[in-house]
């Protein structure tokens, strides 16, 4: 007859069970991440590399399927294919709205792990710039719903203003994204209809980036009711500057702000209370990137005829935005921290933990594990741009070759090969390039 094992004879089954399950608490809530390789490989200028990369996520997206499409997106764009690009940003805009509609038992199990458990919904700023990068790729698929997408940028910006605006009726003052606006004025300017529409637009595009100059060129135009000279036509250079905005991980110490956000969560969400003090906790910034061009000068025939000027400050939006709703989101992590430790003392008790030491170790070493492998949410559309530039040209009818060239602290950069692009009486001519830094990634689009 075998011996007993003097240990496990002495403690219940459920006990060693409880001690198997230690090492799944602790590891709760990590995530791996491989979307540095896209975003690596783009900014070398290698996109058959980004989007062997984006694909290769795609097929375990451990819940960060959204960014990665949007990152495909930018990639399928810039390579020439712009109508993939649009199948691929209508796609994440559809699914962003529906995530809009909360999930108590997708919330529940974020709130008790982190929040990369939750489907990515996108930031308020991500949600609004996927218009804007919906607009372009239809200007340049021929798709012929460019205006519609350029208003659904006002239309979501709006909505989101009335989110973070007080009951006294305090709107929150972050940086507006005029790119909408300006699109859908100058596609509306060469049909010669709906002018009110077209100096709305304007008007908006004046106010909402009052740094831009030819905001108000536009506007005088207006004045004019003429799209061009007779004979000439428009060329529309737009281009994607800098290294976009991005999310690093940081701890915060909990604000009175927070722990209130934080308490009436916890009152719709579980029987926990919030403890009068709670340690600082780790949660996601949004920061911008220094550097890239300041802007991209813009030669025909070999004669600089003009620079781009940004018509949306993409950083400067994105962390002022995301600054409007931080508060909630340290209030996330201090819930998490409280369920945390609440689910801890619970198994203590049910375990009972006071009499035997082993177990009582065991769940204390899990539960320390449990929050420090706590991860912010560092989710994000990492190939966005810093800025979004563009440049009008009313040039003759006929044939141009285009060349571009970055500019950054008076210091030309590489320029590009020429482009023809050839100029209708009366029309637009968009063009779209992409300088992360001091040279064109990806193809210039012409449409």
């Amino acid at each position: 007859m075998l011996a007993k094992n003097p240990v496990t004879a002495t403690w219940p089954i459920s006990t060693w069970k409880l001690l198997a399950l230690v090492p799944l608490i602790a590891l709760a809530g990590c995530q791996s991440r491989n979307a540095q390789a896209i975003r690596s490989n783009y900014f070398r200028g290698d996109l058959a590399a980004a989007e062997s990369a984006s694909a290769e996520r795609l097929k375990k997206p451990r819940g960060d399927a959204n960014v990665v499409r949007l990152d495909q997106a930018v990639l399928q764009l810039l390579n020439g294919r712009p109508a993939e690009a649009e199948q691929n940003f209508r796609l994440v805009r559809d699914e962003f709205d529906h995530l809009q509609q909360p999930s108590g038992l997708e919330s529940s199990w974020s709130l008790a792990t982190d929040d990369t458990r939750r489907a990515y919904a996108g930031e308020d700023y991500e949600r609004i710039l996927l218009r804007v990068f919906l607009s372009l790729s239809s200007l340049f698929s021929g798709s012929g719903d460019a205006s519609a997408y350029a208003m659904q940028v006002v239309e979501e910006q709006q909505r989101v203003l009335q989110k973070f605006t007080t009951d006294d009726g305090t709107a929150p003052d972050f940086k507006r994204v005029a790119t909408g606006p300006y699109l859908r004025a100058a596609i509306m300017e060469e049909r010669f209809t709906e002018s009110a529409d077209v100096r709305r637009s304007r008007v908006q595009v004046v106010d909402w980036e009052p740094e831009f100059k030819q905001g108000q060129i536009d506007l005088a135009r207006l004045e004019q009711g003429n799209h061009s000279r007779p004979g000439y036509g428009v060329l529309y250079v737009m281009t994607l500057v800098g290294r976009g905005p991005h999310k690093v991980q940081t701890v915060e110490a909990p604000t009175s702000q927070a722990l209130l956000i934080a308490d009436q969560i916890l009152s719709a969400n579980s029987k926990h209370s919030l403890p009068p003090t709670v340690a600082p906790v780790p949660v996601a910034q949004v920061v911008e990137d220094a550097g890239g061009p300041d802007a991209i000068q813009v030669r025909i025939a070999g004669t600089p005829v003009g620079q781009t000027e940004t018509v949306t400050d993409v950083g400067r939006h994105a962390v002022e935005q995301y600054a409007a709703g931080y508060q909630r989101v340290i209030a996330r992590a201090i819930v998490r921290r409280v369920l945390k430790k609440g689910t801890v003392y619970a198994m203590k008790e049910q375990f009972g933990a006071d009499s035997n030491g082993l177990v009582d170790a065991a769940l204390t070493l899990g539960g320390v594990a449990w929050e420090a492998t706590e991860k912010a949410d560092l989710r994000s559309w990492d190939l966005l741009p810093d800025r979004i530039q563009v440049l009008r040209l009313e040039l003759p009818a006929g044939e141009h070759t285009v060349r571009l060239q970055p500019l950054a602290n008076g210091q030309p950069g590489v320029q590009t090969d020429g482009v023809m692009v050839p100029i209708r009486d009366g029309r637009n001519t968009w063009m779209l390039a992409s300088f992360p830094d001091d040279r064109l990634v990806g193809k210039i689009l012409v449409r």
